[in-house]
């Protein structure tokens, strides 16, 4: 199963730079057979472990967040880039390449204890999930797993997750470096 999911993803090289392999998952959305294999696995892997809530990644973590939130009867948590939430937010800033970025979530989302799986297509360098983390813990949520499509184990994610965020990562395939 992982196999037909890691081969339903097009890898595009020199995107959005020259020497970026860019792993993208449209093709994966097109291919019903492997968008269905991918749902339910990840469904599959939480069903019996109480989650209350999904805080899915902008943008591509929404595509498989909120369709799991619905299998596994929990809520959704859009965690957004700044100034993308109506309501009141906090927000944690995160280091990119070159500056800083951050994200958002609307205050009241979440309830003290609440068990969240964190769900996003892909972790690279981890910044944008760990930034999602700290703001689910800030608010009291009790983060269980962070869950991707794709891991690129090369720049350090999912170890910079687990090892100093102290949060297990689970991923459905990887690509290492090419």
């Amino acid at each position: 199963m992982r196999d037909i999911i890691k081969a339903s993803i097009r890898t595009i090289p020199d995107y959005p730079k020259a020497g970026i392999q860019f792993r993208d998952i449209t093709t994966l959305l097109e291919d019903p057979t492997a968008l269905r294999m991918t749902i339910d696995s990840i469904v599959h892997r939480y069903m019996n472990q109480n989650i209350t809530a999904i805080a899915g990644i902008e943008a591509r973590g929404f595509i498989f967040g909120t369709v799991v939130a619905y299998e596994l009867g929990a809520s959704f948590i859009p965690v957004r880039k700044a100034g993308k939430l109506p309501g009141d937010t906090i927000s944690q800033s995160y280091q990119l390449e070159y500056g800083e970025d951050s994200v958002e979530v609307h205050k009241d989302c979440i309830k003290e204890g609440d068990r969240i799986l964190l769900i996003d297509d892909l972790i690279a360098t981890g910044g944008t999930a760990g930034a999602a983390i700290q703001l689910i813990r800030q608010l009291k949520g009790n983060v269980v797993e962070s869950c991707f499509i794709v891991d690129l184990p090369d720049l350090g994610g999912s170890s910079k997750l687990e090892n100093e965020l102290d949060c297990p990562c689970f991923s459905l395939c990887q690509f290492e470096g090419e």
